[in-house]
């Protein structure tokens, strides 16, 4: 496939390796979000707190930055087939151990986290594989299509999960989630090719080569730019999307948090969907700076505190301007040493999940002092401050050489 013509779905669904690493992805995000919302149901029937079932219902994703500090050499380390398939075996092991019942919450609650912090390390590997499978332009709509699919199967998940425990207890929704982990084993271990480890095994633990690692890559101005120019202008954005439901309610209207959540959520398809299928690498790579400004520009209009309608617009605006990153993905491949591809890629996205999080609960914080539509617009400041800050790195110039082709 060449480096700078536009890459079409259909090619990159001609590569039967990423058919079955799609599959994967999508049953993985299907699962855990299916198993944290019938677990956060079966905690909640089992003490009546709302604080325990929404402590079960995160268990799985607060371990995700302390697994992406501390064990992400592992994507490099082991090879690739083997590691995705021992993560889904440890994921159907503990969903079929909550599905059978018994285990004391605590319990319950310590064995989701503990295959949380080791879910930055199978994404990282599933990530890394991608260039192997596809390359030029095929790489970058392939990473579009995962984002766009990740987000859509997680919708898909909750909606589903919800309609399951309408019909069945939530024991019998834990089975049928234990029954996907089993799927993405299965795939993974026949529809994969076993290649080897990207980089040797070191004489040190992982936590160690990981700390190493790390240092290394936020080492080199290029690539932590570039992690920088991935981390901070959509978790400002983001951060103002935390205050969205108390801003509805300043409206009068708390039910409008609902649609306006639903046209970012689009706003974010959108993007992902135009800037991947229809712009061309050159022109996605010039429009990275403009589109990195979006996010932030957009909320700047909540000082004026719009009403739902145009709440909806913007936040669906702002959503689209996430597509940015796509503009990066070349550039950032480039720039990480292809023996630690995997930690670099699992890296940005730790850093993204991170970021989110840290930021909307600061924007919770500064709402318990400002009225919410500041608080929206001062994110958004801070986003479209970060993107300037990092023009250098989001522009043009910025650009990077593309990675080379390798065999798939």
């Amino acid at each position: 496939m060449s480096m700078t013509s536009p890459a079409r779905y259909r090619d990159v669904f001609a590569s039967a390796e990423f058919r079955v690493l799609f599959g994967v992805q999508t049953l993985l995000v299907l699962g855990d979000t299916v198993k944290m919302l019938a677990l956060s149901v079966l905690v909640y029937q089992r003490t009546d707190s709302p604080l325990a079932a929404a402590v079960a219902y995160t268990a799985g994703i607060l371990p995700y930055a302390a697994g992406g500090v501390l064990l992400l050499s592992l994507a490099d380390r082991v090879r690739p087939r083997t590691l995705l398939v021992w993560f889904h075996t440890a994921r159907f092991a503990v969903t079929g151990l909550l599905a059978l019942g018994g285990l004391p919450i605590p319990v319950a609650i310590g064995l989701v986290a503990l295959t949380g912090l080791f879910a930055p390390v199978g994404t990282a590997a599933a990530s890394g594989l991608l260039p192997d499978l596809l390359d030029g332009d095929g790489y970058v709509l392939a990473r579009s299509l995962l984002t766009m699919t990740s987000a859509g199967a997680q919708i898909a998940g909750q909606a589903a999960g919800g309609v399951l425990l309408l019909m069945i207890e939530p024991y019998g929704v834990l089975w049928l989630a234990t029954a996907s982990c089993l799927a993405a084993a299965v795939a993974a271990r026949f529809g994969l090719r076993d290649r080897p480890a990207r980089a040797e095994r070191a004489a040190v633990s992982a936590v160690r080569a990981t700390w190493r690692g790390n240092r290394r890559l936020l080492a080199d101005p290029m690539i932590r730019g570039l992690l920088l120019g991935q981390w901070l202008p959509i978790s400002f954005a983001v951060g103002a999307e935390g205050v969205m439901i108390p801003y509805a309610a300043s409206l009068g209207r708390p039910g409008a948090a609902g649609i306006m959540l639903a046209a970012a959520a689009g706003g974010m398809f959108a993007g992902s969907f135009v800037l991947g299928r229809f712009a061309g690498p050159a022109r996605r790579e010039r429009l990275t700076l403009p589109l990195a400004l979006l996010p932030g520009a957009s909320l700047l209009f909540f000082m004026m505190s719009p009403g739902p309608v145009a709440a909806s617009v913007l936040a669906a605006v702002s959503a689209f301007g996430f597509a940015y990153e796509l503009g990066l993905q070349r550039r950032f491949l480039a720039a990480a040493p292809k023996e630690q591809r995997g930690q670099a890629l699992g890296l940005a996205s730790t850093g993204v999940m991170s970021g989110q999080a840290l930021c909307m609960a600061l924007a919770g914080g500064a709402a318990e002092l400002l009225p919410p539509h500041v608080v929206m617009a001062l994110f958004g400041a801070m986003s479209v401050a970060a993107t300037a800050a990092l023009r250098r790195h989001l522009g043009p110039q910025g650009s990077g050489a593309a990675p080379s082709t390798r065999p798939r």
